[in-house]
């Protein structure tokens, strides 16, 4: 019941009702009572609430199993006043005789309570909402429809509004009310497809759905689309949040992201699973405990961004959250809004960004969620063709329906603005942009031209990112796709989508293949290593090891590699110093960082405790210095989306498996990167470089502290002036066993 959280009359029981005047009051059409038990009525402002009757104010209240209602002043300034019970149960009316507001304490048998009565208020939602409602350009949806608590006239409560266009009836139902949707049946505002209720006495914690009746019959509860928090799974409800404005720190921060310029600088990403990267008696860790433990871990490491795999609120944890059903709020699994933003103030604090992997693209089918939310297809498309997604089993967005547009792309700025985020990496790009994405012939909707392109997506992914550069100068937008849609980083104007990068899928796949051939037949390979470099710069990418290459039978990385375990470990730490070295930002998943053998599980923690052996420890410090030598060295950063920071030198030795190139950027000193990609090793090898003199080691992933063998040049290399790769002077070489070196000028 609602007022189970609000103040009750101490003293008074339903044996012992506080005695009131009645007044007789006119009755109430007996089919519209009915209609109000029978949770029918669609207009329950023009029912229940004051109203004037004959010039006395009427008050109609509807509190099913309650043994009486009365009207008190809102000053006590006079008697109370009981309300006639009519002919349906729980309907009461009675006349206010007195000029004013009024409370309603209403008799149960487990009390009295008193509360204002929620069809007192007036309209809710401003006409300026509703119009961007309407327009679908609404893009604080967050703090519009949803629940939030205000104080309206002194009182304080929660306003609920939600977009729900066919639905006949909406109400808010909770713990507070029993769950009974006859008791707080919404305001429509027709013109926006919006239902609105201020429900006084309800504050944050409070549980709620709505009860929804939609054009042919009742349907499950709804949580709610825009909600600000909700309960952990396998609980379904939202909560209202608590409206307490999270105290930020990082001021500094934000105002520097508007300025900087991240295509110049290092980016080097930790892709995080925050449920099982640790675990303490087998629970995952909350955000305060993630703060103190997994910030100073990336900090130590030299990471500059942390990615969350997705945090927003998901009923299964299978999906690892890219099944989202609270595209709002974060998922209570991991801790509270508050707790989140505070892991985020923090993580700014140690100067490390932070991306949320958003997944615009699909949601689940749950029947708590948004399918049919009112009834029809709302936020999917009607025609399975368009709508389901065949190889997740999921429900398609209908982009272009302006309001759902607005929804998601609302939720992208919500992140961005209300929580600091600096990056959303929006997932499955390639399934957005493509109508006949991963269908048959026949199952598939061509375009209005006939094409397979989704003009409404490829619209809206513009849209979304033109936004974000206007709304959050600084933020960076990195799309997960996987084909050769031309021009997914170029801006907008020029044609492109305007993502700021995309992940480099087709890198990814190629570089894997070749490391996990058998150095014997990796010749036969070898285009797969070089190929990158020929569309390198078509776009501005990522290179990602994501979490998708280290589950479902694919193998850890370290599994991944070929030979004995010696090798294993040499091979990726070679491959390692290949990828930090290559042109592109840098991501790496979760355990890749420590050698875990193991694939990912989602329900258990990295195995930490192999870093007691030397030869773990030895790819962790391995990750932690090509960290900071790309962080410290601008050749290695500096130009990593431009041509002209790189220069093959050695490309065509498929024979020795040998590569060998430049990263170069104006006003600083080259580096020249060298990989053996066999077991052997190559002495005097030359090699042409541009700067004769001294040339030192400042990596070597076969050095013995990362468990290598420890071959190499001594640290230091004088040139020869011998002419060699077009290059008057050069470099005679050691290359050590599966291996990457870096050299760079000693200037004296």
């Amino acid at each position: 019941m609602a007022e189970r959280r609000v103040r009750a009359v101490k003293g008074k029981s339903a044996a012992q009702p506080t005695p009131a005047i009645e007044v007789a009051a006119p009755t109430m059409d007996l089919s519209a009572q009915q209609a109000l038990a029978s949770g029918i009525v669609g207009d329950p402002f023009s029912l229940l609430g004051p109203h004037e009757v004959d010039g006395r104010t009427v008050v109609r209240s509807y509190q099913p199993g309650a043994l009486g209602v009365d009207l008190l002043p809102l000053d006590d300034s006079a008697e109370a006043v009981s309300m006639q019970a009519l002919e349906v149960p729980g309907v009461f009316a009675g006349v206010l005789p007195w000029s004013g507001g009024y409370r309603l304490r209403v008799r149960w048998p487990s009390g009295e309570f008193e509360t204002e009565d929620p069809y007192s208020f007036g309209l809710l939602l401003g006409e300026l909402d509703l119009y961007l409602l309407a327009e679908g350009r609404h893009f604080e949806l967050g703090r519009c429809l949803g629940a939030h608590v205000m104080t309206i006239g002194g009182v304080t409560g929660t306003r609920f509004a939600v977009w729900a266009p066919n639905a006949r009836r909406v109400s808010v139902v909770g713990d507070f009310n029993s769950w009974d949707g006859r008791r707080h049946p919404m305001r429509a505002r027709l013109e926006a497809g919006v239902w609105e209720l201020f429900i006084p006495r309800i504050g944050p914690g409070e549980r709620y759905k709505y009860e929804i009746l939609g054009p042919h019959g009742l349907l499950p509860l709804k949580a709610d689309p825009i909600a600000l928090q909700a309960e952990a799974a396998p609980a379904t409800s939202s909560i209202v949040s608590d409206p307490t404005p999270f105290e930020w720190t990082d001021r500094g921060w934000m105002e520097a992201q508007v300025s900087r310029d991240s295509l110049h600088e290092p980016m080097s990403v930790y892709e995080v699973h925050a449920g099982s990267w640790k675990r303490r008696d087998g629970r995952p860790l909350n955000w305060e405990e993630l703060a103190d433990e997994l910030i100073p871990y990336v900090v130590e490491q030299a990471f500059t961004h942390i990615e969350l795999m997705p945090i927003t609120v998901h009923p299964f944890g299978g999906s690892w959250g890219y099944q989202s059903l609270g595209l709002y709020a974060p998922t209570a699994e991991w801790g509270t809004p508050h707790q989140f933003a505070r892991f985020v103030d923090r993580c700014h604090a140690a100067g490390i960004g932070v991306i949320l992997d958003w997944v615009p693209s699909h949601f689940p089918t749950d029947a708590h969620g948004l399918a049919r939310f009112d009834g029809t297809a709302l936020y999917e498309h009607e025609d399975p063709r368009e709508g389901f997604h065949q190889d997740w089993n999921t429900l398609i967005y209908n982009l272009g329906r302006r309001e759902v547009r607005a929804f998601v792309l609302a939720s992208a700025l919500h992140w961005l603005e209300q929580f600091h985020v600096d990056a959303l990496r929006v997932d499955a790009v390639a399934s957005m942009l493509y109508r006949d994405y991963s269908r048959r012939p026949g199952e598939w909707i061509p375009n209005i031209y006939g094409g397979r392109e989704n003009l409404e997506n490829v619209s809206f992914l513009k849209e979304l990112n033109d936004v974000v550069h206007v709304r959050r100068p600084g933020a960076l937008v990195i799309a997960e796709e996987s084909t050769a849609w031309p021009g997914v980083t170029a801006p907008t104007a020029d044609g492109g989508l305007g993502f700021t990068y995309k992940w480099n899928m087709g890198w990814m796949h190629d570089t894997l293949h070749y490391m996990s051939v058998d150095p014997l037949y990796r010749s036969y390979d070898h285009h797969q290593m070089t190929f990158g470099l020929i569309y390198a710069f078509s776009e501005r990418f990522v290179l990602p090891l994501s979490h998708d290459e280290v589950v479902h039978g694919k193998g850890s990385l370290i599994r991944k590699m070929p030979g004995d375990a010696w090798q294993k470990f040499a091979n990726l730490r070679a491959y390692f110093g290949f990828m930090w070295s290559h042109p592109g930002k840098k991501l790496l998943f979760m355990g890749g960082e420590i050698g875990q053998w193991r694939e990912w599980n989602h329900d258990a923690e990295l195995d930490w405790a192999t870093l007691a052996d030397p030869m773990h420890r030895g790819v962790q410090l391995v990750i932690r210095d090509l960290n900071r030598l790309y962080a410290a060295v601008p050749a290695l950063h500096r130009l990593d989306v431009d041509a002209a920071g790189f220069q093959w030198v050695v490309g065509d030795d498929s024979q020795n498996s040998v590569f060998a190139y430049m990263r170069q950027a104006p006003g600083t000193e080259p580096v020249l990167a060298v990989c053996n990609f066999t077991p052997v090793p190559r002495h005097g090898y030359r090699i042409g470089v541009p700067c004769e003199g001294q040339w030192r080691e400042i990596f070597n992933s076969d050095a013995g502290i990362y468990g290598g063998s420890n071959v190499g040049n001594g640290g230091c290399v004088t040139t020869e002036p011998v002419a060699s790769h077009g290059q008057d002077q050069s470099l005679v070489l050691t290359l050590p066993p599966l291996a990457t070196l870096f050299l760079t000028p000693e200037r004296s």
